[in-house]
Parts: C-alpha cells; sequence; structure tokens
C-alpha cells in the first residue's frame, strides 16, 4: 500500500489564474467588439492629436508674446537712454551731484509708462529702471534701483558695451515672479560709466499664457468628447447591419431555419443582406439533405443489425454446437471452430455496438440512474479486465477516497464507459501501469485513465470519439473492440449530463477524464481532477468533448489514498 496525494494549487497561484483569466475576457470582448475598438481608438488618438496641437499652439502664443514684449521693451530702454543721458550732461563730476542727478533720472523713468517711439502703440508696461556703475572701476556707490535683481551675465554683457536682454525671476510680495530684464549703457561721466536696465514683470503674459492654456484644454476636452461621441454614433450606425447579420446568424445557427435578414437601406446593405439570404437558403437545403442522408443511414443501421440478429443466431446456434464437438473433429477443423467461435463473439459485439449507437442516435436511450457508491463501479471494473491487462503485462493501479463517493449513475453505462477506456489504456500503455483516479467534489465527480504509453498528437484528442477512428491503423488491438466503444462512451457521458474529455502528449502519454453530476440533473462547470497530464508543461492537446478550462476548486478535503493495486 501507497498514498496518492492529488496536486493542489496554492492561494498565490489561483490569484494569478483568475487574474489572467480576467484579463483573458477583457481582450477577447476588446478584439471582438469592433464599436468598443472605433470609439477607444478614436479617444486616444483625438486625444493624442489635440495634445500635440495644444502643446504648439501654446509654444507659439508664449514665444509671440515675449517676442512682442521683449522688443517693446529694447524700444523703451533706447527711449530711457536718450533721457538719461540727457539728464546728467551738464552736471558737476562730484560724487554727490553726479549721484542726485541719477536718482533725479531714475526716479523720472519709474513714474510714468512710456510707449515705442513715443507714439502710445506697443507699450512694453510697466517696469522698474536699475542705474548701475559698469566697467572697471566702477563705483558701487553710484548704483541706484534693485541692484539684486539684475542677472551678473546681464550685466558683463552691459559692460562689454552691448545691449543685452535675459529672462530671470525676482522677487516681489514674497513671491516670485517671472521677469525680462534688457540693459545698455547708458552714460559716460568724467569719473564712471553708467549702464540702464530694466526690469519689467511678467505676470500679465503670464496670465495671458494661462488663460489660453485653459481655453485650449477645455476646447480640447469638449472636442475629445464630442469626436468620441460621433465616432460611437458612426459606428454604430455602419456596425448595426452587421450586428442584425450575427442575430440572424445566430437564430440560424439555434435552428430556425427560416430567419432571414431585410433587404432594405444601401446598396452595399442591401448587396449583403441578399448575398447573406442566399447563403441561408443554400445551407437550409444542405442541412435538410444531411438530415434526411442522416435518417436514412440511422434507419439502415438500425434495420441490418435488427435483420442480422436472427441469422447470427441461428449461425452462433451451429457454431456452438461444432465448438462442443470440437475433440471430436480433425485438428484442423477443430481449430476452425475456435476461430468461428471467436470471429462470431466479435461479429455480436459489433451488432451489439450498432444496436446501442442507433438508439443514441435516434434518442431512444434511456437513463436508469439511482444513487450508488462510485467506488464499486470501479473496482468490478478493473476486477473485470484484470485477466486482460495481466495478459500483456500491464499492471493497473487504482487510487481513490478511503470513504463512499455516492452518485446517482446509471451501472451499466457508467461500467461500459470505464471499461471501454481502460481497453484502450491496455492497448495504448506500452506495457507500463494504467493509472485510474477516483475523486469527488461538491457538485461532480470525476474518473481519470491514465496510460504512459504513445500519446495523442496535436489535433488527435478532437478525433478520438470519433466512429471507427483510429490513430494508428496498423496498431493490433490486444482487448478486441468494434470501434465504437469510445463513441458510445462520449453518448453515455452526455445522457448522464457530464463529459468525457482526452488530452495526450505524443510519447508522454494520455489522459481520459470522465466526469459527471453528482445529482441526476445537476448542472457542472468544473470537474475536480486535471485533464493535464503530471509533468505536462507544454500545451494542453484539448478536450474532445469541451473547451471549458477544469478547475480544481470542487475538491473537497479529503484524504485520498491507493485503495488497492490490481495486478
Amino acid at each position: 500500500m501507497s498514498t496518492a496525494t492529488p496536486g493542489t494549487a496554492g492561494p498565490d497561484t489561483r490569484r494569478r489564474r483568475g487574474a489572467i483569466r480576467r484579463l483573458r475576457v477583457r481582450l477577447a470582448f476588446w478584439s471582438r467588439s469592433l464599436l468598443l475598438r472605433v470609439v477607444i481608438l478614436t479617444l486616444f488618438f483625438t486625444t493624442v492629436v489635440m495634445v500635440g496641437v495644444g502643446f504648439v499652439l501654446q509654444s507659439q502664443i508664449t514665444s509671440k508674446l515675449l517676442e512682442d514684449k521683449t522688443n517693446a521693451a529694447l524700444a523703451e530702454l533706447t527711449n530711457d537712454v536718450a533721457v538719461v543721458q540727457q539728464g546728467i550732461a551738464g552736471v558737476d563730476s562730484d560724487q554727490t551731484s553726479l549721484r542726485d542727478a541719477l536718482a533725479r533720472v531714475r526716479d523720472s523713468l519709474g513714474s510714468v509708462t512710456t510707449a515705442a517711439g513715443g507714439s502710445g502703440q506697443n507699450s512694453a508696461g510697466t517696469f522698474e529702471p536699475v542705474i548701475l556703475s559698469i566697467g572697471p572701476g566702477a563705483d558701487p556707490g553710484y548704483d541706484l534701483g534693485a541692484v539684486d535683481d539684475v542677472p551678473d551675465a546681464l550685466l558683463e554683457r552691459v559692460a562689454a558695451g552691448g545691449i543685452a536682454t535675459q529672462y530671470t525671476t525676482v522677487s516681489r510680495g514674497g513671491s516670485s515672479v517671472p521677469a525680462l530684464v534688457v540693459g545698455s549703457p547708458a552714460a559716460q561721466a568724467a569719473t564712471a560709466s553708467f549702464g540702464l536696465f530694466l526690469i519689467f514683470p511678467l505676470t500679465g503674459e503670464q496670465s495671458t499664457v494661462a488663460v489660453v492654456q485653459n481655453t485650449l484644454l477645455l476646447g480640447g476636452v469638449v472636442l475629445v468628447v464630442a469626436l468620441t461621441f460621433i465616432a460611437a454614433l458612426v459606428a454604430y450606425q455602419a456596425v448595426g447591419p452587421v450586428r442584425r447579420a450575427a442575430l440572424v446568424a445566430r437564430r440560424l445557427a439555434g435552428g430556425d431555419l427560416a430567419e432571414r435578414m431585410p433587404v432594405k437601406g444601401p446598396i452595399e446593405l442591401t448587396t449583403m443582406a441578399t448575398s447573406f439570404n442566399g447563403m441561408a437558403d443554400a445551407i437550409r437545403a444542405q442541412i435538410r439533405q444531411l438530415e434526411e442522408f442522416g435518417k436514412l443511414q440511422r434507419r439502415f443501421t438500425s434495420d441490418v443489425s435488427h435483420e442480422l440478429r436472427t441469422p447470427v443466431t441461428t449461425v452462433r446456434m451451429a457454431a456452438d454446437l461444432l465448438h462442443s464437438s470440437r475433440d471430436e473433429l480433425p485438428p484442423h477443423l477443430g481449430r476452425s471452430t475456435e476461430l468461428l467461435v471467436d470471429e462470431l463473439d466479435r461479429f455480436e459485439s459489433l451488432l451489439a455496438d450498432l444496436l446501442e449507437i442507433s438508439r443514441h442516435d435516434a434518442g431512444m436511450a434511456e437513463l436508469a440512474a439511482e444513487p450508488m457508491d462510485v467506488r464499486a463501479v470501479v473496482r468490478q471494473t478493473c476486477d473485470g479486465v484484470r485477466s486482460i491487462a495481466a495478459k500483456v503485462g500491464v499492471e493497473l493501479r487504482l487510487v481513490m477516497p478511503d470513504h463512499p463517493v455516492v452518485a446517482d449513475i446509471d451501472y451499466r453505462r457508467v461500467e461500459r464507459i470505464l471499461r471501454n477506456l481502460i481497453h484502450n489504456a491496455i492497448d495504448h500503455a506500452e506495457g507500463r501501469p494504467v493509472e485510474i483516479e477516483l475523486a469527488a467534489g461538491t457538485r461532480a465527480i470525476a474518473i481519470t485513465v491514465t496510460d504512459r504509453g504513445v500519446g495523442l498528437r496535436p489535433g488527435e484528442a478532437s478525433l478520438v470519439f470519433n466512429r471507427f477512428w483510429r490513430a494508428d491503423p496498423s496498431r493490433q488491438r490486444q482487448t478486441g473492440g468494434t470501434g465504437l466503444g469510445l463513441a458510445i462512451s462520449l453518448e453515455d457521458a452526455r445522457l448522464h449530463g457530464g463529459w468525457l474529455q482526452a488530452s495526450g502528449v505524443l510519447g508522454v502519454g494520455a489522459r481520459f477524464r470522465l466526469t459527471l453530476p453528482r445529482e441526476k440533473g445537476m448542472l457542472i462547470d468544473s470537474s475536480p481532477l486535471p485533464l493535464r497530464l503530471p509533468g505536462d508543461d507544454g500545451p494542453d492537446t484539448g478536450s474532445a468533448d469541451d473547451d471549458k478550462d477544469p478547475a480544481e476548486a470542487l475538491v473537497s478535503d479529503q484524504a485520498y489514498g491507493v485503495d488497492e493495486v490490481v495486478r
């Protein structure tokens, strides 16, 4: 005896899976919704364009304001330099007289706002004049005004004899404000040289730029919203006919073959509607032909199966009579009777399977479900195939809970499903062990049959339940079989309201999972056991009957163990 614990995902793993699943849902909705994509892309590109246009407009307006401000300030500076020169002309060269004259000139400049050229146009605005002693031997005793607000770099350029401008920040009223400072050499006295500097606060321009910025922002938001609404309206008008076509197609897929699209509207829509309706007519005719063919095929299969029962019974009686007397026959005739009986067994099995699949096709199969311990069904099925497994050297490992697993099942059908799955696993196990595991959740029970044999190629998991399908036609069956076992098993699982699924990797093995509701009529959306093989990190080959991602959340907290090993 040994114990085995099924793998369970931790909280972090489940949260990551949940986040990935939600992201996939949103991405899938994005990829499927044309209207959503048009609206979001319009919103995105409109926002990008408006941000770019707003940035360019604001930059141009700001540059133009500063350019006009600079030109007006330079005109004002030229005019004021002449005033300074006139103000100190003829003044005595002693420091006191010269300083008093400079102070009078500065006061006269600071008391008015002069227009460029004296014409009253292109006003430079308010400013604060500063007079500084410049050049070699500069005397700070002549400095007048806000000396600290004049940048050193600007002072050096003016001292070198040039007219200069510079943007800076000055402190006014306890706060920093942007300002434009212009300077020029103003006058030359006997004892010193002087430079005139005008400080223009840019608070007005700053307010203008803020108004422009707010206007652009508000206009951009309004324009983006308006364009998004217009795009949504246009997209809705364009997508509307497509949605109507999708609705009609959905109704057609649901079986309403008389549904058609109305032929009206623009030429493009009427052309699409006409083509769609023509396609629907062709599909309806083809479906009716296939239905008639299917009915004939099912009737033929059922009739042939029933008609063959009587002659096969007669042949069986004769074969049994010969087989019972085989010891009295020559050796070659005795061997022939044994072969005859074996082939009759296979033929009767094929007839039984054909009759069963005919009942499923005709919708005549009935479910005789009753509550029972599923462990007993699994154990008895394994006992029934013990001799076949031992004959080919395959070990059957049975893993089941230690407590009863009760579910509403049809014993005969579930036993047939398990027998077919185990036979299939033995045929493909390549002599390696086959594991049968049973698990129970709150709403469902699951049984997996796993072999470590040849496995499945990509895409074969969707084919294994097809009638008479074989992955390798040259492979010899160790357990007999008619090619209908897995197809009948799939129908039996559906009759229970459950799933029968397959997964595998070439060279690694294959796993078949049967998931059934614990109560008759109960809906299930996940399985207590995983479909992916342990150690398989590659992509799943898919499910043969259901494309849901089976969750492991329904596994109840219970102890699992190897109930027994069938040898």
